[in-house]
């Protein structure tokens, strides 16, 4: 062992420094100790212990990979050491903290914190465990030695066993997590006893986190998901469609009493997760069939939530005395007109001078909103007040829940006409324009009418979901369209999957509905999305739902390069 440890030290060395550098950066930019004061379960474990770690899982989980034909004690000890040795930037940390902000006169020339607001004595404490300098950097040590030994368990467990141990730990940090609004759904379905037994001060009971991580450990060390899986493709065909049918008959259903399980806030956040999605099937078609990389699709829900404003409110600026519905076709053909308007100058375009363009568009369309020059339509800086909520028969649409109703309808009617021109000969030509256009154009397909046809169709649902969210607020602004909503629409595709429809809806939870329920750490949304977006170009570069054509055509590559490699080296 000891002559394994030695031959693999360099490795040792290398993956501590890189696990130190992720820990004195979450430490530093004041992330862990901001987080430290969201607990997960009970007062022990914080969201702060959460982001801690990182590093040296991380680190036992790379020298698992790196040390795999190694024996299993030595990797452990690897992982031990690997973990251990990360902790060293933070424990220079914690001296520094002693030294220079501790123990210094805050009135001297050089105050540490002057100039570095994240080195305080609470980070002090909490990197300490409350134990001192001597005995809590000795404790940090020995912690991050034994977070080494958790990464590298993850890939050396046996299968059943590893499975169990990952899906219970997610199981119950995802719990943890969201455990005020996991509370609010067992108060509306159980009333609110069961709520206080599992949950207390904004955390998971730990023997409740127990409970929970000893039954989703048997589920998947058991393997009955696989054996309902074998099960289903045991099935006759016709009782599969029956399966099907019943799936769909509960989906719908559940999608349906979904806002009334949740509550209001989370039916608010439901309501912005499928206005997003709306717009990334819109986005989808522009960027992930046509490969036409926009940067200003903020531009097209600016024309639909202004539309609907000037058409219907009741203030000065109104223009009409149409309602939401008969408002709503003129809102989407707007949009489909300005789509237009924009594809023609931008028609012999590509790449980052198409994206460079459209982000100018973008501004272009914002800043003339905000402007005195159109104030007489638009309101300028003050906006379009006094926007009536949607009334159905009578019944005015003013909850959040009667608005998700909407914007579920908006999304299914977006997808469904997204699938069918995926599987059309329009969506065919697409795809051969985003693979490349000289070929495509070469084989007849008309790139000016192809182009032309994404962009309005693009640009139809983002001023659907405008239309929709100027009359959910019932007041827009020019504030309200600024580029980082293009950006979110851009980032939700990506990670979702470029091309693919349940990527969408998947990046639009991930991007827009976790940062939606974790408010109190808004601060941290766009350093989070780089992670991921980061995280997720490493580990799944063609999406976490990507399309089957796209994920194939990734595969073929990285299939082809080591064989286009052997065969330069010979």
């Amino acid at each position: 062992m000891i002559k394994t440890l030695q031959e693999n030290f360099q490795k040792i060395q290398k993956f501590a420094l890189l696990g130190g550098i992720v820990a004195i950066y979450l430490v530093a930019v004041g992330m862990v100790e901001t987080f430290a004061q969201r607990n997960l379960i009970g007062t022990s474990l914080s969201l702060g212990h959460a982001f801690l770690v990182l590093g040296p899982i991380g680190v036992g989980i790379l020298i698992a990979q790196a040390m795999k034909e190694s024996e299993t004690k030595s990797i452990y000890v690897a992982g031990f050491l690997a973990g251990a040795l990360s902790s060293v930037s933070l424990i220079l940390f914690n001296i520094v903290i002693q030294i220079f902000v501790i123990q210094a006169d805050p009135d001297a020339v050089f105050y540490l914190r002057n100039m570095f607001v994240s080195f305080t004595p609470t980070a002090f404490e909490f990197l300490t465990f409350g134990q001192g300098m001597v005995l809590g950097n000795i404790l940090l040590f020995l912690f991050f030695g034994l977070m080494g030994m958790l990464g590298v368990s993850f890939l050396r467990f046996p299968d059943k066993i590893r499975r169990g141990w990952i899906n219970s730990l997610i199981w119950v940090l995802a719990v943890g997590l969201f455990s005020e609004n996991v509370a609010q759904i067992l108060r509306e379905l159980f009333g609110p006893g069961l709520g206080k037994i599992i949950f207390s001060n904004k955390s998971m009971n730990p023997v409740a986190a127990i409970i929970l991580f000893a039954v989703v450990f048997a589920f998947s060390y058991f393997g009955l998901k696989k054996e309902a899986s074998d099960k289903w493709a045991a099935m006759p065909e016709e009782k599969q469609k029956k399966g099907r049918v019943f799936i769909i008959i509960m989906a719908i259903l559940f999608v349906a009493i979904l806002p009334w399980l949740v509550g209001l806030f989370l039916s608010q956040a439901l309501f912005i997760i499928g206005m997003y999605v709306m717009m990334g099937l819109g986005l989808n078609i522009v960027v992930g069939y046509a490969g036409l990389l926009d940067l200003g699709y903020v531009a097209f829900f600016a024309f639909g939530a202004y539309t609907m404003g000037i058409l219907t409110t009741t203030g000065a600026l109104g223009r009409s005395d149409l309602n939401f519905w008969m408002a709503l076709p003129f809102a989407m053909l707007i949009g489909v007109l300005w789509g237009l308007l924009l594809g023609f100058p931008v028609l012999r375009m590509r790449g980052d001078y198409l994206a460079i363009v459209t982000l100018g568009f973008g501004e272009i369309i914002r800043i003339l909103a905000l402007s005195n020059w159109l104030a007489p339509f638009g309101g300028g800086a003050q906006g379009i007040l006094h926007i009536p909520q949607p009334e159905f028969f009578g019944l005015s649409m003013n909850s959040p829940q009667a608005m998700y109703y909407l914007v579920v309808l908006g999304a299914v009617l977006a997808a469904f006409v997204t699938i069918r021109l995926r599987d059309s000969r329009l969506g065919r030509q697409w795809m051969a324009m985003r693979e490349d256009e000289d070929v495509a154009e070469a084989m007849g397909i008309n790139l000016i009418q192809t182009k032309l046809l994404a962009f309005s169709i693009g640009a139809a649902f983002s001023a659907l979901a405008g239309a929709i969210f100027a009359a959910r607020l019932g007041n827009i602004f020019p504030h309200s369209f600024n580029i980082l909503i293009s950006i979110n629409a851009l980032a939700l595709i990506i990670v979702g999957g470029l091309g693919s429809i349940p990527g969408v809806v998947v990046g639009a939870i991930i991007l827009i509905g976790l940062p939606e329920m974790l408010r109190e750490f808004a601060e941290y949304r766009l350093l989070m999305y780089g992670m991921l977006l980061i995280i997720m170009m490493i580990v799944k570069p063609d999406g976490f739902m990507p399309e089957a054509r796209r994920s194939q055509e990734l595969r073929d590559e990285k299939d082809t390069l080591p064989k286009q490699a052997a065969g330069t080296e010979g």
